[in-house]
């Protein structure tokens, strides 16, 4: 199973009404075909009710934990929201400061 796959399976304990997992690793440097280190998350879940937007990392890095170790996901982009805040888009992720341009 890939770093995504494993990612989703651990985000879905959160219980989540919305969840999307975007792979951004071709965006930054040294990537190479089926790399996978740069992630962004948005995820929609009544377990973040009540909690600051701190607290809501905490909780998916917590679920995340064993993937966020080195030579796993490098970055991870967090969005979480309950569903009385989701507006069914996440912001934009910015361009990598490594990414040779074109």
């Amino acid at each position: 199973m890939n770093l995504e796959q494993q990612l989703i399976e651990r985000l879905n304990h959160l219980a989540p009404a919305h969840l999307e997992v975007i792979n951004e690793s071709a965006g930054h440097g040294g990537y190479f075909p089926g790399k996978e280190s740069h992630f962004k998350v948005t995820i929609v879940s009544e377990v973040f009710a009540g909690l600051r937007p701190v607290q809501r990392h905490q909780k998916v890095y917590a679920v995340a934990a064993e993937l966020l170790s080195p030579g796993k996901i490098h970055a991870l982009a967090i969005h979480a929201y309950v569903p009385g805040e989701w507006q069914g888009e996440a912001p934009s992720s910015p361009e990598c400061a490594h990414v040779p341009k074109a």
